[in-house]
């Protein structure tokens, strides 16, 4: 039963809860990123560049292969099908761009913490009160001045 008690211990200490939140967050965060880049980011990128999808842009590495109704493979998806080796590029393209925007939005973060932090330790410390022995002689000065 001490297992189970010091795992729980463990699991309940702040640093592996908020692992956790960062975890889950960041879950979340790269699949909005993504739908950012496939959705918004790549398809206007495509259409100046003459209406190409960069989702569908591969190599077939395997050129005698067909498509089911027996034509030459055209869309990464009938490569897919037919089973096709190909390197698929345009998605990593896609992916490239999605960990750009990620680790620049990182970096923003990380900036924004450390512009904080440097805020909090530029405040001086107020100045500390007098030691016990300054408090004495003080009160050793101050009676020395009423009896004179």
């Amino acid at each position: 039963m001490s297992m189970l008690k010091e795992f729980k211990e463990f699991a309940m200490r702040g640093n592996v809860v908020d692992l956790a939140v960062g975890v889950i967050i960041g879950g979340a965060f790269g699949k909005i990123v993504t739908s950012l880049v496939n959705d918004v980011i790549m398809p206007p990128i495509g259409k100046a560049m003459g209406g190409v999808n960069f989702a569908d842009l591969f190599i077939n590495l395997d050129p005698s292969k067909m498509a089911k109704d027996g034509s030459v493979i055209k869309s990464l998806a009938q490569a897919k099908e037919a089973g096709a080796a190909v390197i698929a590029y345009g998605s990593f393209i896609n992916t490239v761009i999605d960990f750009t925007i990620i680790a620049f939005c990182i970096f923003l973060m990380i900036k924004a913490m450390n512009s904080l932090m440097k805020k909090e330790a530029a405040k001086p410390a107020p100045p500390p009160g007098p030691t016990p022995d300054q408090k004495l002689l003080t009160e050793i000065r101050d009676l020395l001045s009423k009896r004179s």
